[in-house]
């Protein structure tokens, strides 16, 4: 894993999207990923662990975020943002970004584990 970038998150729980009868739980996201190290690098792919309240476990693969594979620079961020889908109010998404430096060097960064919740649900 690579210590040059940080990875921050928040959440919202979208109601509107949500149906409780339903056991449809809407969440958005917004990632920010800043660049603190001394060279550039491509995001190539993704891959997400989602985990529900029941443990249920998915996982996402994918190239890029949000249909992008943003070059970073140093000193600077990106920011996307995107949703999920639970079948309970509580969750967890983890995972790491795959990415390429101007060397052809290939390295993770981590995405920490963050909570998706619908508000009230927790003390």
């Amino acid at each position: 894993m690579n210590d040059d970038f940080n990875v921050s998150v928040t959440t919202a729980f979208i109601p509107q999207q949500s149906n409780e009868r339903e056991q449809r739980y809407t969440f958005s996201y917004t990632i920010t990923i800043t660049n603190h190290g001394s060279k550039s690098a491509q995001l190539l792919s993704r891959y997400w662990l989602i985990t529900d309240a029941n443990d249920d476990k998915s996982t996402v693969v994918g190239e890029g975020v949000v249909g992008q594979q943003p070059v970073i620079a140093p000193g600077e961020h990106f920011e996307y943002t995107s949703g999920c889908i639970l079948k309970t109010p509580v969750g967890t998404m983890e995972g790491h970004y795959q990415f390429i430096d101007p060397d052809k060097q290939m390295f993770d960064v981590a995405i920490p584990v963050f909570r998706l919740a619908q508000p009230n649900i927790l003390n």
